[in-house]
């Protein structure tokens, strides 16, 4: 494999949109890179993953103000992702919200991530000198928490392990609305690395069954209207399956990481190669995979040197 590792060699600019997925409730999207979501409550907003830098922060924020003036009171971050999270400190929000395991793992791993992440991505760690560090919540809940902007109710909730062991999910009632973050993509790979591959298609169902009229999900478009919704919820399944199946038959023969990597192509390729991200994610997902499937629950902390080491192997 001669080409640049992961998205190193991306350096394309994406455009962006800016669509409402129900009243008072937006999606910013960008051809695959990290989404980002919007309600307006009666006097504020909450903004739902703040972007990898301050300064990419900026345009969800300007994307806002062309529809309110209001002030942005809530941040929720869905996981502790650096892409996700670094760009916090733009919004001026005084409610920071994460799960308990999330905050967890900012503090178990969030440095690692960081660096990793920096060397994977670097287009999307533009201006990265104006972040201020790591990115700490000032609110955190265990199962599900609400919060009222006025009377606009917003429940944030973990419906299981998914992308990570501490997704959130943000559910809209008054527009049956859902922000997934991670858990859902559309026509984009998932990045499974740090994923709970088993339990995934739990999650989903878990989201199935709200029946939303409309998902912003983690990457791609926004999802409006109950076809467009099963559909992107169940190519989401089949992506993780397809990743999983041939990894696990690869590791139950006792074969190696190399192996799993071209099992996991001979399935996947076909299906989705055409995704967003997808020859950046595909390596991460069979280690993990792999990982998951010898019975390593807890995903490996990813670290630049761990990058290389996976990356080489690979190649080998």
């Amino acid at each position: 494999m001669s080409k640049a590792f992961a998205s190193a060699g991306d350096l394309s600019e994406k455009q962006t949109s800016f669509v409402e997925v129900g009243a008072g409730l937006w999606a910013f999207t960008a051809e695959g890179d990290p989404n980002s979501g919007v309600i307006i409550g009666d006097d504020s907003v909450m903004v739902i993953e703040a972007q990898a830098t301050p300064r990419l922060a900026e345009t969800v924020i300007a994307e806002i103000r062309k529809v309110t003036d209001k002030p942005i009171s809530h941040l929720v971050l869905t996981h502790y992702h650096a892409v996700r999270v670094l760009g916090a400190s733009a919004y001026g929000a005084e409610q920071i919200i994460m799960s308990d395991t999330a905050r967890a793992m900012v503090a178990e791993r969030g440095q690692e991530d960081w660096d990793s992440e920096f060397d994977r991505f670097p287009r999307l760690f533009e201006g990265h000198e104006s972040i201020p560090g790591l990115t700490w919540p000032t609110t955190t809940f265990s199962d599900r928490m609400t919060v009222y902007l006025g009377q606009r109710r917003v429940d944030i909730m973990h419906l299981g392990r998914a992308h990570t062991a501490g997704d959130a999910v943000i559910w809209v009632p008054d527009e049956e609305v859902m922000f997934t973050g991670d858990i859902v993509e559309f026509h984009s790979a998932c990045y499974c690395g740090d994923g709970h591959l088993t339990e995934w298609g739990e999650t989903l169902d878990q989201i199935a069954a709200y029946e939303p009229r409309a998902i912003a999900p983690g990457r791609g478009d926004a999802l409006i209207g109950e076809e467009m919704v099963s559909a992107a919820i169940e190519s989401t399944r089949d992506f993780v399956e397809s990743t999983y199946r041939p990894a696990a038959r690869v590791a139950a023969r006792g074969g190696s990481l190399k192996d799993a990597w071209e099992a996991v192509r001979a399935e996947c390729d076909p299906k989705f190669a055409d995704y967003a991200i997808y020859e950046h994610c595909l390596p991460f997902n069979v280690a993990r995979a792999y990982d998951e499937a010898r019975g390593i629950e807890t995903p490996r902390i990813w670290t630049a040197a761990r990058d290389k080491e996976m990356w080489a192997a690979l190649q080998g």
